[in-house]
């Protein structure tokens, strides 16, 4: 497998490091082009991939052409590109709020994929919900599911409403969980407790939380319940939450992004 990518940046970096540390694909057989040579010196430094000042040489010979640049970028880009894929090579998009339609518009190129990830992606951790044109064969979409494991867990979805829906959730959802820790963590200074006490505690309860309900497997809220007890603190804290919006703060966060981002696609969202 050879893969191209057309933007060397954070999220780029972040599926190269995956690749390589899993052994998916060698270093010899990743591209990067990059227009920054702040950006070339340091993926090649670190990765020892190769690096190109020009897209059109990153993505011959390759399978996959990973679209990776910033929003802004997307129409020089494809206008780089356009005419010169094969038609047998992938493009893989983690543009943020571009539908496929850009991209196979902008290359009169139909084997498209589309992904969403999130920033826990960058540590082998993240969320990533894909989906595909019809034209993308199940060899391909295996290949890109082997490519986006490395990251962490990954969805495929067949409708690409869907991604809509997965910004809104896994995608933004990061900002809301961090928001959560810098409350738990003002809170125990409110308290009394130092600040790199209390962000340590914050930090371990949300973490070890997590991996209670994923090894488990029990519903959120039979974990909850076994936490509170009858006339207990927790139940007070719970009051307290209750009270103060928090369960329906999370839902219309939620609704709010997805709004948002079908918006920002051209779309119009009905209740």
């Amino acid at each position: 497998m050879r893969l191209a990518f057309i933007g060397g940046g954070v999220m780029a970096e972040a599926i190269i490091g995956g690749v390589l540390s899993k052994g998916v694909v060698e270093a010899s057989h990743i591209a990067v082009g990059e227009p920054l040579e702040e950006r070339r010196t340091v993926l090649l430094s670190r990765f020892g991939v190769l690096v190109f000042a020009e897209n059109h040489a990153a993505v011959d010979g390759c399978d996959l052409v990973v679209l990776a640049t910033k929003p802004q970028n997307l129409p020089d880009a494809l206008g780089q590109l356009r005419g010169i894929l094969q038609p047998d090579q992938v493009v893989l998009t983690i543009v943020a709020g571009t539908p496929m339609s850009t991209i196979i518009d902008g290359l009169n190129h139909a084997k498209v994929v589309r992904v969403m990830p999130n920033t826990p992606s960058q540590i082998g951790e993240g969320m990533t919900v894909w989906t595909s044109s019809p034209q993308v064969n199940e060899e391909s979409k295996e290949m890109t599911a082997s490519i986006l494991e490395t990251m962490g867990k990954q969805i495929y979805v067949s409708d690409e409403k869907y991604l809509d829906m997965a910004t809104a959730l896994s995608a933004s959802g990061p900002a809301y969980v961090f928001m959560f820790i810098e409350a738990l963590t003002d809170a125990g200074v409110h308290i009394g407790l130092s600040r790199d006490m209390s962000q340590a505690m914050a930090l371990q309860t949300v973490l070890g939380s997590t991996k209670l309900a994923v090894e488990t497997g029990k519903h959120p809220a039979e974990l909850r319940n076994m936490v509170t007890s009858p006339g207990g603190t927790t139940v007070e804290a719970l009051l307290e939450l209750e009270d103060g919006g928090f369960r329906s703060s999370v839902l219309n966060a939620v609704i709010a992004a997805y709004r948002r981002s079908l918006e920002l696609g051209g779309h119009r969202w009905t209740s």
